[in-house]
């Protein structure tokens, strides 16, 4: 290795510790609201000392927006294993690596996760399931007092199990190892913190009050407080955070990236996560060059968080034209001003947002780190 490869990598990580220390340092100062303020609210900091009141209380003002937000993902972000409708309709599942055989059989309401090597077997009762199954499930369980996620995991295209992503592909060890990964205290909260509304008050895990999904609360901050300043028409004393107030960044970096994968967090990763990276939104569009920094851009300038995930690339297209000129012969504005696509008008997303495939999850996404993709090309990380 030469003495100027050194020091391009000493310097790229430099950089990379700056920029992690500097966004963790903000958000650790934008996570410190007092008791009764939702003004710094972010969806990994629960507060104590507001109640959260549950989404058919907000449903009373709010009919829309409530009735749509039901069939996002991010709704059916978890379910209780008594209603996942994924074992439920799939009441037996198999898998086998080497030695090791899994099974996910239902049984009533429930589902019991085996893992044997055909002398000795586990069984464990799924307590939870995580993801809607739109792409895969994962499931997790108690061994031993303690939370693990299942070694393997429910994937649509496949309708079966393989193994969980992350998860090393190679047969274990032992039968404790084949049986999955245990989650530290840390990580326990930061997965139901993410899929999950008010699971985590005040720091402490409370699944006695959990709220299946991201459910209103979920984006907005416990509402109770916001119910009863709207009740006695205090409409100046709402106490209740909108993320659409927020600029784009902070938005985009800080908010949805706290569950969704911040650049901060994915650059501290090995190797960035590899092309598993893929899968998290905020840094592929960080490093979306011409994108990045600009006021327009952030999650909701193309999606709708109260409204069902649009997958039609067509449908993206009048995103792109809010702020690319169609010709030669347009108008620029103040909010319409980037240059105009040589090759086409539409079908946007397809050439510049092209859907990558991450043969673990037996799925392609959507690559969200905008630009001219040229062929044979690999994939930026």
């Amino acid at each position: 290795m030469t003495i100027k490869t050194v020091l391009v990598l000493v310097t790229s990580l430099l950089v990379a510790l700056i920029c992690f220390w500097s966004a963790t340092s903000l958000r650790g100062q934008s996570q410190r609201p007092g008791d009764n303020d939702l003004s710094n609210w972010r969806p990994v900091q629960e507060l104590p000392g507001i109640r959260f009141v549950g989404s058919k209380a907000c449903a009373t003002c709010h009919s829309t927006e409530s009735k749509t937000h039901l069939v996002t993902p991010m709704a059916q972000a978890l379910a209780a294993a008594s209603d996942c409708q994924i074992l439920s309709t799939h009441p037996r599942l198999s898998f086998r690596s080497g030695p090791y055989s899994y099974q996910i059989m239902r049984q009533g309401n429930g589902s019991t996760y085996t893992v044997t090597d055909g002398a000795k077997t586990i069984s464990e009762p799924i307590l939870y399931c995580f993801g809607k199954g739109q792409v895969g499930q994962t499931y997790v369980f108690k061994h031993d007092g303690m939370f693990y996620e299942t070694r393997v995991s429910y994937y649509k295209e496949t309708q079966n199990l393989d193994f969980t992503t992350g998860h090393p592909r190679s047969p274990s060890t032992s039968l404790e190892d084949a049986l999955g990964r245990r989650l530290s205290a840390a990580e326990v909260q930061e997965c139901f913190t993410c899929h999950s509304t008010a699971s985590v008050i005040g720091s402490q895990l409370q699944l006695n009050q959990l709220i299946p999904g991201v459910s209103c609360e979920g984006c907005h901050g416990p509402g109770e407080k916001h119910i009863a300043a709207a009740k006695a028409r205090k409409f100046k004393e709402l106490q209740i955070f909108n993320p659409g107030n927020m600029d784009a960044d902070g938005l985009t970096q800080e908010f949805c990236g706290s569950c969704h994968r911040s650049f901060d967090q994915v650059m501290v990763m090995p190797r960035q996560a590899g092309l598993n990276n893929i899968r998290f939104q905020p840094y592929r569009i960080f490093n979306s060059r011409g994108h990045k920094g600009d006021p327009r851009i952030n999650c909701v300038a193309c999606h709708n968080p109260h409204d069902k995930l649009e997958h039609d690339a067509a449908y993206y297209d009048s995103k792109c034209l809010a702020c690319h000129l169609t010709g030669s012969g347009d108008a620029k504005t103040p909010s319409r001003s980037a240059a105009a696509c040589p090759v086409s008008k539409q079908q946007c997303a397809k050439c510049h947002m092209p859907k990558v495939e991450l043969p673990e999850m037996h799925f392609k996404f959507t690559d969200h780190w905008i630009r001219i993709v040229k062929p044979n090309e690999p994939v930026p990380n």
